[in-house]
């Protein structure tokens, strides 16, 4: 549901007696057991999400040939199958040709270096035990946990430990005791706005898996296309998805490797509304007479199921009990968002049902269609799960509400009793900062809950709303901002260092796509096509301080979009979020409070890089038509870019600048804010701070 308004070197360089003292306190308190602030240590250790209790010791692990992994887990089973993998990246990273055969050997025996432990199988199901303790000693490596999850959840934190140096490779010693905060910690894809292929779906599992998220939220149905095989409604696929679904044996497919990562897999359905595409195979089913075709643009559509029909009701309970038995979850999705209550008011004979049963307005109409889908996925023991609006009086405690609204509805709902996951602040597709996302809470610090009413936020879920994203570029939309909500979501809530948030997410971005994540790679390629030539030096430089305009404000540039439409423009090429806009403001930041003419001339050189840039821009555009519309986002550039040039050296003269030229320059800030190709250029807070210096 695209929703249109929701979505840390050692201790060197003391300069005296004291400031070393002061810092050996401090580094005590670092290493003390239990202490979890990142980034602090001499290791400087990349670690997303970071553990509960780490403490770091004196010592490694060196890592050669030699290096057995070993413990009690059956053929193929979801532990066995983890460590092979794991065997397979440490190879991988370090080009060791480890002996072991671990692909088939996990014995224990004499030359066991690497030891995991576990109690019992996981259950993947809400509230189950994912905690794990990792000891790295010189000689040997140690972990253990209750379940097959927390030995998956350890496994990722050690390969990120993995650290190299001039004799090669190794783990530093420590000691980690970790577990999630949150049990439930999603991320959402829509596969029917856009569809995206099976291929799209296993890469986002494993780099899931990588960040420790569990959930995978399968958006399957909505105006656009009905996205599973129904063998007991063939319709539904055949003329509802163009084609493009997911058979069956696919689904079992991406179950199975999703469960092999411990990852839940919830379906959702959305119902009534967003159903466009059910009632092209099916329109008996829905309000309007019809006929119906498959939705292009998007928004909310009025195409809704009719609550009325007893014969609505058969539909559902023999197409929940076929997809009850395709997905094991306990919980199925039914939406319930955006109801568009049109065709109700239209239908003479609902508006006579709703007086009949004394349902006095459209919210009570669902609420009575909520009460009998409930009905069905109790018979066929499954629990419901929704966005904010299934929430009505009469609904059972086990439900679970996706708050689309914000943490205030969580806290409605909570204490009402029910449980609740946060989406609000995870919207993904709205192309916000890493840090807006991170510094998002399901419980923030001043919650008013109380203890056992928190319990009920069972966490949250970021959610790849799929209108403006295509199989080549959802990746780069995806991560790496969502491992920032997985630490959110699992990390101890007073780990909130944004510096050191942005620091770890770099270098983890690069194990994200070792597991196979596109965000990295897909960028140049796409470059390249807008191009048609190898030579996209100047684009990468515009690309990576450029961002897509934020929210939905894509939609009200002038171009509609639909899902016919193409996503190969510079626009969905650019990140969502420009780091090196980022680096920049944080290095005008220094050099305002420094005025240090070393930081001032770091400064000069990167705009006189995206200066010079300009030229080849244009001669691109000269060979490449779809590059014309970015000339003038590159002229934008080049304008702040000598805008910041003059106030750079005026901030080193220590002058207030002229008033007249102030204003004009600011006249013209305002004028480089407006988007232009749907971009706007990230080092507009940068060029401000430092006009605003200037007053």
């Amino acid at each position: 549901m695209g929703k249109n308004n929701k979505k840390f070197s050692g201790l060197k360089n003391w300069v005296s007696i004291s400031t070393f003292l002061i810092s050996l306190i401090f580094f005590l308190v670092l290493i003390s057991p239990g202490f979890a602030q990142p980034a602090s240590n001499s290791e400087k250790l990349v670690l997303m999400p970071y553990p509960e209790k780490l403490q770091l010791k004196e010592g490694q692990f060196r890592l050669d040939e030699k290096f057995y992994a070993g413990g009690k887990a059956e053929y193929q089973s979801r532990t066995f199958k983890a460590i092979a993998r794991f065997m397979f990246r440490l190879s991988g990273r370090t080009g060791l040709f480890f002996e072991q055969d671990f692909l088939t050997d996990q014995q224990i025996n004499n030359q066991t270096k690497f030891l995991y432990q576990f109690n019992r199988p996981g259950l993947l199901v809400p509230n189950e035990d994912e905690s794990y303790f990792l000891e790295i000693t010189p000689e040997k490596i140690s972990l253990r946990a209750e379940t097959d999850l927390g030995i998956l959840r350890g496994l990722e934190t050690l390969l990120q430990l993995l650290s190299a140096d001039s004799q090669g490779y190794y783990f530093p010693c420590v000691r980690i005791e970790d577990r999630p905060r949150f049990t439930w910690r999603g991320l959402l894809i829509d596969s029917c706005r856009h569809f995206m292929p099976l291929e799209v779906i296993k890469r986002n599992l494993l780099a899931m898996a990588t960040v420790k998220m569990n959930v995978l939220h399968w958006h399957l149905s909505e105006d656009q296309g009905f996205r599973v095989e129904s063998k007991v409604f063939p319709k539904l696929q055949q003329l509802g998805s163009d084609g493009l679904y997911y058979t069956q044996e696919q689904i079992k497919e991406i179950i199975q490797l999703a469960s092999d990562l411990g990852i839940r897999v919830v379906p959702e359905f959305d119902i009534p509304g967003h159903s466009t595409s059910w009632f092209v195979a099916y329109p008996e089913y829905a309000s309007g007479p019809g006929p119906y075709r498959i939705e292009r643009k998007f928004g909310v559509s009025s195409p809704v199921f009719d609550p009325t029909e007893e014969k609505t009701y058969k539909f559902f309970d023999q197409f929940i009990k076929e997809m009850a038995n395709l997905f094991p979850d306990p919980y199925f999705h039914i939406g319930g968002d955006e109801v568009d209550p049109r065709q109700w008011k239209e239908n003479p004979k609902i508006q006579n049902f709703m007086k009949k049963h004394r349902l006095n307005n459209e919210a009570a109409l669902q609420a009575y269609f909520n009460l009998k889908i409930l009905k069905i996925l109790t018979k066929y023991h499954k629990k419901m799960i929704g966005w904010d609006e299934i929430y009505q009086p009469g609904l059972p405690q086990d439900i679970v509400i996706q708050s689309w609204r914000g943490t205030q509805a969580l806290i409605d709902g909570a204490q009402k009793g029910y449980q609740g996951i946060l989406s609000n602040g995870y919207y993904i597709d709205l192309y916000q900062s890493a840090e807006k996302h991170y510094l998002n809470d399901p419980i923030p610090v001043n919650s008013p809950l109380t203890a056992e009413q928190k319990k009920l936020i069972l966490g949250g879920e970021a959610t790849m709303w799929a209108e403006l994203v295509s199989p080549e570029n959802i990746d780069s939309r995806i991560w790496p901002r969502t491992a920032a909500i997985a630490e959110r979501l699992w990390s101890p809530q007073e780990i909130r260092d944004v510096d050191d948030l942005y620091r770890r997410l770099r270098l983890i971005s690069i194990q994200l796509e070792e597991a196979g994540a596109t965000h990295l790679k897909n960028q140049p390629m796409m470059l390249r096509r807008l191009a048609r030539s190898y030579r996209v030096k100047s684009l990468e430089i515009l690309a990576r301080i450029s961002e897509p305009i934020k929210g939905y404000a894509r939609h009200s540039q002038g171009k509609v979009y639909t899902s016919l439409t193409p996503l190969t423009r510079f626009v969905d090429a650019c990140y969502p979020e420009s780091l090196e806009a980022r680096d920049f403001k944080k290095l005008v930041e220094k050099f305002i409070q420094s005025r240090d003419l070393r930081q001032a001339e770091e400064i000069k050189d990167q705009l006189r890089l995206w200066i010079n840039n300009h030229e080849e821009i244009c001669q691109l555009a000269e060979k490449s038509p779809i590059v014309k519309e970015i000339v003038s986002l590159s002229e934008k550039l080049v304008n702040l870019s000598r805008m910041a040039s003059e106030a750079v050296d005026l901030i080193l003269e220590n002058k207030k600048a002229d008033s007249a030229w102030l204003q004009n320059k600011f006249k013209e800030l305002e004028e480089a804010k407006k988007p232009q190709a749907e971009c706007q250029i990230g080092i507009i807070p940068a060029v401000e701070l430092m006009l605003n210096t200037l007053k």
